[in-house]
C-alpha cells in the first residue's frame, strides 16, 4: 500500500554506523502545528498515525487532528492505532490461538486461503497463569509444582506448541520462566523497535498491546501499551487497527521523594487511591516533573502495572537517563540503548523536567508525604494506612458478619461487590475461634476471625522491583536471627516474576532466611494474585468451614477481589512483600502491627515490627552488592526454548489443527458455525428477560472467575461426566480453551450477588421460563431461555466489567444468550469486549439507576431502536420498555468502527470476512 507522507515526515537518522528511516515529528511543528506541546503518550500516537498513513484508515485529517489536539475537548475523535506487537499470557493466549485456530476452518468454508489467518505482527506469549500452589514451604515446593503443571495442562501445552509451528510471527515462553509483565519489561520490550520495510530498516516506538490488563507495566519504560481483551488482540495479530477515541491526559506530577523505609507499594496503593477517586477511566495518565528523576525504573513500572486497578488506559513515564541505565542493566545491547536515545531526543520524547506539556486535568503528589499502606479487603483503590489497618479491619469484620451498610440496608440486596467506604460496626457482632490440631506435628492452635490463612510474595506489580523484594528477605532474616517464624495456620509462598529474584537472592545469601519462614520457592507464574493459591492447609480448610470463620489472605498483588483469592477465604488484602512475611508472622490481622509485639526473641525480649523493617540504605546496599547485568543476560539468553519437559512435548505439525472431541481442555468453538459470507442485519430486542440484576463494582472476575472450579457447579458436573475427577478440575482460567466449560462458569463466582435471586450467593438466578420462577443456576436458565428464543439482558450499576481484560467474561456473556447489558457505567476494556463479541452495551439515562427507575427484573424488554445501525448511523441512545417503565438508554457504540464489529455480530466475524474479501 502506497504511503502518501503529506507531512513529508519520512526522514533519516544516524546512529553510529547505522542509518534509519523515521517520522520526524518535527515535520508537524515546520508546518505550523505546535506538537511540542503535547504529552509523552499523545507524541507516540502522532508518530504512529504519520507512519501507518495510507490515506483510507489513517488520512491527514487524522493526523493534523491529533497534532492540534485540544486538552479540554471531550473524546469523539477517532483514530486507527496499529501497535508494534501484541503479547499474551496463556490464561488469554490459548482461546486466542483456538479462535486463531477456528479462523482457519472458518476461512476455508467460505472458500478461502487459511494461509491468510496468520499474525502480521509479532505475537509473544508466556505461559504463566497455570502454575498452581499445590505444595509450599519446602525446598522441593517448585520442582513439585512444575510436575503437576505439566501433568494438568499438557494438552493445553501441546496446542501452544501447535500453534508456534504452525503460526508465522509467534513466539512462545515456555513455562517455569516467568511472568509475562516481568519479562516484557525485563526483556521483550525494545522501547524503540526496528523493521525492514522494502529494503529500509525502519525505527519507531515499541507499542504494544496485551492481552492482560496489566500491561502497561511496560509504561515504565516508556513504551505505550495497554490491556485489550483477546478479542481485539486477534484482530491486531491480523492487521486489523485498533479504533481508539484521542483520550484525555490527565497530568500527574510528582515531587519529592520516598521517606526512609517507605516502599513502592505504598506509593502505589497511594496513587490508585488517588486516581480511582479522580476518574481516570479511558484516559491518559502521565508523569512528570521534578520527582520523576528521584523514582527509580522499577517503581515506574510498579505504578504502571497498577493502571487497571485506577481505571487509565496507561499510566506514562518519559523517556530518560534512568530508562537506559535499566536497560543496560536488563542486558539490552549498547547498539539498542544508543538507538533508544538518539531516537527520543530527536522526536522530543526525552524527558526534560523544566517543561510541562499541555494536559486535560491536572494532579499533584509530594513523595515525601507517602506513608506505609496497605488496601483491602476487597477493591485495590481502598486503601488504608497501616497505622489503621486494625480498627479497619475490625470495621470491615463487623459489616461482613452483620452484612450491613451505614444505612442500614441489606448488602445482598444493594450491589454485588459491596465497597468499603463505611461500614457500620466497629467490632465484629461475634469472634468465633476453635481449636485446631496440626495434621504434620499433632500440635494444636487457636484459630480465630481474622487469622491469615494465607501469606503469598506473588505478581507482577511487585515481585519485579528489587528494592521491596530484598526488604521483605531482609525481614525474614531479621526475624529468623530473633527465632521468630510464621504462625502454623499460614500457607506461605513465594512466586517470583523471573528467574533473577531467585537469582539475586542467592547471590545475596538471602535464600535460607525465606526458606525458614516458609517462603520457599513455588514457582515463576501468576499464582495466588489470580486465584491460584491452591488449597488451604487441610485442618484449616476444615476449621473455616465447620466453624464459619472469617479469615484473610495478605499478598504483595494487584486484585484483591472477591472470591479471586480463594473461596473460602473472604478477606484480602494488598500489601509489599516485606509485609507479608511481617503478617505471616503475626498470623492476624486483628493486631496493630507497628505496635504490637510479635514475638520474643532468644533471649527472651519483645520483638516489633521496627526491630525487623529495613531502612532504605540496608536494602540499597544489598542492590548494589547483588544486582548486576549478568543475571538478565544470562536469564533470558535462550527464554523460548524451555526445559527438557517443553522440548519433549509431542506436537503435530500442521497447518490447521486436528481437534480432539474428547479433549476438555481445546474444543473447537461456536463463534463461526453457519456463518454467512455477508453478516444479517440486526434486529431490535423483543420479549428479553433479565438473567441477572447486579450492583456497583462488578467485576470480569464476578463474571468469568480464572480460580478453583468448586463441586457441584455446572462446570464440576460437565468434567465429571467427561470423566474428570475433583482433584484434576483445574482452574476456570486454565480450561478457558474449552467453551463448554466456560459457559457453565459464566457468573459463576462464588462471591456474585444477584439480585434477581435474593439470598443466594453464587450463579443464580430466577428461571422465568418455568411456572413460579424458581430459583435455579445462570447456566440451566440459560438453556431453557434458549430453547424458548428467549433473548436475555443483563441489568449492572456502575463500573460494570473492572478489573482484568477477560474476554470469556465477554464470550460466556454471549454464549448464554444475552444480546444486551444496561449498566450505569462500564470499565472501558470490558465495553470493547462486549461489542467485539456483538453483545450491545447500554447505559441508564445519566442520574438514573436500576433502583430509581423501579426495575426489578422480572419484567419484560423491549429494546427498540438498534436497526438504524443497518442504515449506517449510530444511535445516541434506544427505547427500552419494561413492564410499566419506559426510558432512553445511551447506546455505548462509541466508534464507527465498533458499529462494524456490532453489525457483524463480532470483530473476528468482521475480520474474518474482511480477509475474504481482500
Amino acid at each position: 500500500m502506497s504511503h502518501p507522507n503529506s507531512f513529508k515526515a519520512r526522514q533519516s537518522l544516524s546512529v553510529g554506523t547505522h542509518q534509519y528511516q523515521i517520522f520526524q515529528l518535527s515535520a508537524l511543528q515546520d508546518q505550523g502545528l505546535d506538537v511540542q506541546r503535547l504529552p509523552y503518550g499523545l507524541k507516540i500516537l502522532l508518530e504512529n498515525l504519520l507512519r501507518t498513513e495510507d490515506g483510507v484508515n489513517v488520512t491527514s485529517n487524522h493526523i493534523r487532528f491529533l497534532a492540534s489536539w485540544d486538552p479540554q475537548a471531550e473524546p469523539d475523535y477517532e483514530i486507527a492505532f496499529s501497535p508494534a506487537r501484541v503479547i499474551l499470557q496463556d490464561f488469554t493466549g490459548v482461546p486466542a490461538v483456538v479462535d486463531l485456530a477456528a479462523m482457519r476452518e472458518a476461512m476455508a468454508n467460505l472458500g478461502g486461503d487459511p494461509q491468510r489467518i496468520n499474525p502480521l505482527v509479532p505475537v509473544e506469549l508466556v505461559i504463566d497463569h497455570s502454575v498452581i500452589v499445590d505444595d509450599f514451604a519446602h525446598n522441593q515446593s517448585f520442582q513439585r509444582n512444575v510436575e503437576i503443571e505439566y501433568q494438568r495442562n499438557v494438552e493445553r501445552y501441546q496446542f501452544l506448541r501447535w500453534g508456534q509451528d504452525a503460526f508465522d510471527n509467534f513466539k512462545v515462553v515456555p513455562p517455569g520462566t516467568g511472568i509475562v509483565h516481568q519479562v516484557n519489561l525485563e526483556h521483550l520490550s525494545r522501547v524503540v523497535f526496528t523493521k525492514d520495510q522494502d529494503g529500509v530498516m525502519q525505527a519507531y516506538p515499541d507499542t504494544c498491546v496485551g492481552t492482560d490488563s496489566h500491561t502497561p507495566m511496560v509504561n515504565g519504560l516508556g513504551v505505550v501499551a495497554w490491556g485489550v481483551g483477546g478479542i481485539e488482540a486477534e484482530a491486531a495479530m491480523l492487521g486489523q487497527p485498533i479504533s481508539m477515541l484521542i483520550p484525555r491526559v490527565v497530568g500527574f506530577k510528582l515531587t519529592g521523594s520516598l521517606p526512609d523505609g517507605v516502599t513502592a507499594t505504598d506509593l502505589v496503593l497511594t496513587i490508585t487511591e488517588m486516581l480511582r477517586k479522580h476518574g481516570v477511566v479511558g484516559k491518559f495518565v502521565e508523569f512528570y516533573g521534578p520527582g520523576v528523576s528521584a523514582v527509580p525504573l522499577a517503581n515506574r513500572a510498579t505504578i504502571g502495572n497498577m493502571s487497571p486497578e485506577y481505571g487509565s488506559t496507561v499510566s506514562m513515564f518519559p523517556i530518560d537517563e534512568e530508562t537506559l541505565n535499566y536497560m543496560r542493566l536488563t542486558g539490552r545491547s549498547e547498539q539498542q540503548v544508543t538507538l533508544v536515545e538518539a531516537y527520543a531526543k530527536a522526536q522530543g520524547l526525552w524527558h526534560d523536567p523544566a517543561h510541562e506539556p499541555e494536559y486535560s486535568e491536572y494532579l499533584e503528589l509530594d513523595l515525601s508525604t507517602i506513608v506505609p499502606s496497605i488496601a483491602g479487603p476487597k477493591r485495590p483503590q481502598d486503601r488504608v494506612p497501616l497505622t489503621s489497618a486494625q480498627s479497619a479491619f475490625r470495621k470491615e469484620l463487623g459489616a461482613l458478619q452483620g452484612n450491613m451498610d451505614s444505612s442500614g440496608v441489606d448488602e445482598a440486596s444493594k450491589e454485588s461487590f459491596p465497597a468499603s467506604d463505611a461500614p457500620s460496626l466497629e467490632q465484629p457482632k461475634k469472634t468465633a475461634s476453635c481449636v485446631v490440631v496440626s495434621q504434620s506435628d499433632g500440635t494444636q492452635y487457636e484459630l480465630n476471625d481474622g487469622a491469615v490463612v494465607i501469606a503469598a510474595i506473588t505478581s507482577c506489580t511487585n515481585t519485579s522491583n528489587p528494592s521491596v523484594m530484598i526488604a521483605a528477605a531482609l525481614v525474614a532474616k531479621k526475624a529468623h536471627e530473633k527465632g521468630l517464624t510464621r504462625k502454623p495456620w499460614v500457607k506461605t509462598s513465594l512466586a517470583p516474576g523471573s528467574r533473577v529474584v531467585t537469582d539475586y537472592y542467592e547471590r545475596a545469601g538471602l535464600t535460607p532466611y525465606l526458606d525458614a519462614l516458609g517462603f520457599n520457592l513455588v514457582g515463576y507464574g501468576c499464582t495466588t494474585c489470580i486465584g491460584n493459591s491452591g488449597p488451604l492447609i487441610p485442618e484449616v480448610a476444615d476449621a473455616i468451614d465447620a466453624n464459619d470463620l472469617t479469615v484473610v489472605s495478605v499478598l504483595s498483588g494487584n486484585r484483591n477481589f472477591e472470591g479471586r483469592i480463594h473461596p473460602q477465604v473472604k478477606m484480602n488484602y494488598l500489601m509489599s512483600p516485606p509485609l507479608v512475611v511481617a503478617y505471616a508472622i503475626a498470623g492476624t490481622m486483628n493486631i496493630d502491627l507497628q505496635k504490637a509485639v510479635l514475638g520474643q526473641d532468644t533471649n527472651g525480649q519483645d520483638v516489633y515490627l521496627k526491630d525487623l523493617w529495613p531502612s532504605t540504605a540496608e536494602v540499597q546496599a544489598v542492590m548494589d552488592q547483588v544486582i548486576a547485568k549478568d543475571m538478565y543476560s544470562k536469564g533470558y539468553e535462550d527464554v523460548f526454548a524451555g526445559d527438557a519437559r517443553w522440548q519433549a512435548l509431542s506436537t503435530p505439525r500442521s497447518q490447521q489443527f486436528a481437534w480432539d472431541p474428547q479433549s476438555t481442555y481445546v474444543r473447537h468453538p461456536p463463534y463461526f458455525e453457519n456463518m454467512p459470507a455477508q453478516p444479517a442485519p440486526v434486529t431490535d430486542i423483543h420479549g428479553a428477560r433479565v438473567l441477572a440484576k447486579l450492583g456497583d463494582s462488578v467485576t470480569t472476575d464476578h463474571i468469568s472467575p480464572a480460580g478453583a472450579i468448586m463441586d457441584m457447579t455446572p462446570a464440576a458436573m460437565y468434567l465429571k461426566e467427561h470423566g474428570i475427577e475433583p482433584k484434576d478440575f483445574n482452574s476456570y482460567g486454565s480450561r478457558r480453551g474449552n467453551h463448554e466449560v466456560m459457559i457453565r462458569g459464566t457468573f459463576a463466582n462464588v462471591r456474585l450477588r444477584n439480585q434477581l435471586a435474593p439470598g443466594t450467593e453464587g450463579g443464580y438466578t430466577r428461571d422465568f421460563t418455568q411456572p413460579e420462577a424458581p430459583i435455579a443456576t445462570i447456566y440451566d436458565a440459560s438453556r431453557h431461555y434458549l430453547a424458548a428464543n428467549t433473548p436475555l439482558v443483563i441489568l449492572a450499576g456502575k463500573e460494570y466489567g473492572s478489573g482484568s481484560s477477560r474476554d470469556w467474561a465477554a464470550k460466556g456473556t454471549v454464549l448464554l444468550g444475552v444480546r444486551a447489558v444496561i449498566a450505569e457505567s462500564y470499565e472501558r476494556i470490558h465495553r470493547s469486549n462486549l461489542l467485539g463479541m456483538g453483545v450491545l452495551p447500554l447505559q441508564f439515562p445519566t442520574g438514573t439507576t436500576a433502583q430509581s427507575l423501579g426495575l426489578l427484573g422480572d419484567e419484560v424488554f423491549e429494546i427498540t431502536g438498534i436497526s438504524v445501525l443497518n442504515q449506517g448511523q449510530i444511535p445516541k441512545t434506544v427505547h427500552v420498555k419494561a413492564g410499566d417503565v419506559e426510558f432512553e438508554a445511551i447506546v455505548r457504540i462509541d466508534t464507527p468502527s465498533e458499529a462494524d464489529y456490532y453489525r457483524h455480530g463480532g470483530i473476528m466475524q468482521y475480520v474474518l470476512r474482511g480477509l475474504k474479501n481482500a
